[in-house]
């Protein structure tokens, strides 16, 4: 049984919550300056090599690349044969945003109650955490900030079986057309399939964990992601919807088993600036 700290916990999450903010992972970072190689548009050019320039910015001067430095989304693998001791794992999260977004001078922007009282929590709690046993003695927390430009433009559809193939790629395509500049593109596209409807939500975000580009496993969704990403680059949109040939970087696909009635789809897009980091204890 291997023990790990709430202190522990809460350090790790102040320390990616600054990280994630200020410094692009280098998967996204190679995907953006290749994009901006291929791109043919002298908008859209222009734009990718803006893009460019801000994450380097960002980076090198420790200051975040944009200003909505997102509702704090934490995915959590958490072993079998871990203890967390010292209090309450949620708690530990939540202090580690707060002391986050406090020492790296990051915006607040959660506010304490969805509809009647929406006044600024002060601190960008609560995160919104997505826990899952797993086997072994370690603890993987991934921190996804989001930002509510790219948030806004979510999706759902819940397809009938006999729309198939076909339904899917015309409500991703649509999704992606509808949001146009809104998520400031080039976005990532999440895509889930399967489960029900709050699963398939829940998958398009977890496809957006992925490393930028890397195939799924099976062939059929590899060719399903290609397929759908060459149709999102046709439509013209472009980086930060001024036009030109780069209008995402890469379409990801999660899937899970799901009832026979039904066809449930998710996308969620994630903003050029797909910030996330991880630590295993």
């Amino acid at each position: 049984m291997k023990e790990v700290s709430v202190d522990t916990i809460a350090r790790e999450i102040a320390r990616m919550s600054v990280e994630a903010a200020c410094d692009l992972p280098k998967d996204v970072e190679a995907a953006l300056r290749a994009a901006a190689e291929r791109e043919e548009s002298a908008f859209g050019k222009y734009a990718m090599d803006k893009v460019c320039r801000n994450f380097e910015i960002a980076r090198e001067q420790g200051v975040p690349m944009c200003q909505d430095t997102g509702m704090a989304i934490v995915f959590a693998e958490v072993g079998q044969d871990v203890h967390i001791v010292g209090g309450s794992f949620e708690d530990a999260v939540n202090a580690g945003i707060a002391q986050g977004y406090a020492d790296g001078y990051l915006r607040k922007s959660t506010v304490i109650d969805p509809l009647f009282d929406r006044r600024n929590a002060g601190d960008n709690t609560p995160a919104i955490i997505y826990t899952r046993l797993v086997p072994g003695d370690s603890l993987t927390l991934t921190l996804m900030p989001k930002g509510a430009g790219s948030e806004n433009m979510s999706r759902l559809k819940m397809l009938k079986p006999a729309e198939g193939l076909a339904g899917v790629k015309d409500f991703v395509l649509q999704a992606v057309v509808e949001a146009g500049g809104n998520p400031c593109p080039p976005t990532i596209v999440g895509v889930g399939i399967g489960g029900n409807a709050d699963k398939a939500l829940m998958l398009s975000k977890q496809a957006l964990r992925r490393e930028v580009g890397a195939p799924n496993p099976n062939p059929a969704y590899a060719r399903l992601e290609q397929e759908l990403l060459d149709a999102i680059n046709r439509t013209g949109i472009g980086p930060q919807g001024f036009g030109g040939r780069t209008t995402a970087l890469a379409v990801h696909i999660e899937t899970y088993p799901t009832h026979i009635a039904t066809l449930p789809v998710g996308v969620t897009l994630n903003c050029h600036a797909a910030r996330h980091r991880q630590v295993v204890l």
